[in-house]
């Protein structure tokens, strides 16, 4: 089992109307997507965050329940679920704008972390829970804990609207990925956290702090991996593109769920992935994501919509 840590919220998408304007409530939030994502993909999953006992918190664990993601190590409070306002640009990219102080996914606190039993075999952290407090803490004690004995995964997926010190962000990207083997960041995220710096520069720090595997997505053009096998590239899959709301979340799942169907769940085995097979992976991960962006929301692909990857990989 895979175990996903960070927040779960509505997103609510704006449509305009004549003298009006409506919403349109999505359940939303990076790693709860991520946990959807493994388990559509045919991975056990776990969601470890604090939801809300209120209607809207309620129909997020129904939501779990329903894509068979184990909701054992939920925190539940009566503190008010988190909502997030998502506008579209022309080209489908979303802008957001978060309303969550207080809210039940920012105010898990280090004395409610889970003891994980050995069906654990990994970790993964990432947006805004990583920036915010007591979650931030809580989730980092969590992977210090935790760290050498499960695989960890890290996504900063940067949110400036709900934390806008990039300092701060860069502070806190530091510390999770120096316990972290698998990093995942968009293009995006490294110009804001690390303007005028390459990719690879900022890879090699990674790798030289302990990662083991760094992944930059770069949207439409695809992704490139960095690695102790070195560099490889992947392009982007042409699709007709409805949004791009969850399509970061997509190929996390994806690489995460292509290490499992490969029997690559511990560190030894991902340092020891070579070129071709981490570019299988990476070509697994685009076609996934790919899938997503062309369906409104997050709506992530099922196992059976991607092709064979296991025999591919090993």
């Amino acid at each position: 089992m895979f175990l996903v840590c960070g927040e779960a919220l509505w997103d609510l998408f704006a449509v305009e109307a004549e003298h009006s304007l409506r919403f349109d409530a999505r359940i939303g939030g990076s790693p709860f997507n991520v946990a959807v994502g493994l388990a559509r993909l045919g991975q056990p999953a776990a969601l470890f965050t604090g939801i809300s006992t209120d209607r809207l918190g309620t129909r997020l664990v129904e939501a779990l329940d329903r894509e068979g993601v184990a909701t054992d190590l939920l925190v539940r409070s009566a503190r008010p679920s988190t909502l997030s306002l998502v506008d579209l640009g022309a080209d489908g990219v979303p802008v957001y704008a978060f309303y969550g102080e207080g809210a039940a996914d920012r105010s898990v606190r280090p004395d409610q972390l889970p003891a994980l039993g050995p069906e654990v075999w990994g970790l993964h952290a990432g947006s805004y829970s990583l920036a915010v407090e007591p979650v931030g803490s809580s989730l980092l004690a969590l992977i210090e804990r935790e760290a050498g004995r499960r695989l960890v995964s890290l996504d900063p997926n940067v949110r400036l609207t709900v934390e806008p010190d990039t300092g701060l962000w860069r502070d806190r990207v530091d510390r999770f990925l120096r316990l972290s083997d698998l990093v995942k960041v968009s293009d995006e995220d490294l110009a804001l956290l690390y303007p005028g710096t390459g990719a690879a520069e900022i890879a090699g720090h990674w790798l030289s702090a302990g990662a083991g595997l760094v992944v930059v997505t770069r949207g439409a053009e695809g992704a490139e991996a960095f690695s102790a096998a070195g560099r490889v590239a992947m392009p982007g899959r042409p699709v007709a593109v409805v949004d791009t709301v969850g399509a970061g979340d997509t190929f996390q799942a994806a690489l995460i769920a292509g290490l499992a169907e490969a029997g690559v769940r511990r560190r030894a085995a991902l340092d020891a992935l070579d070129r071709e097979q981490v570019g299988r992976l990476l070509d697994f991960a685009v076609g996934a994501a790919a899938i997503t962006c062309t369906r409104r929301g997050a709506d992530l692909p099922r196992r059976a919509e991607l092709p064979s990857l296991a025999e591919e990989i090993t």
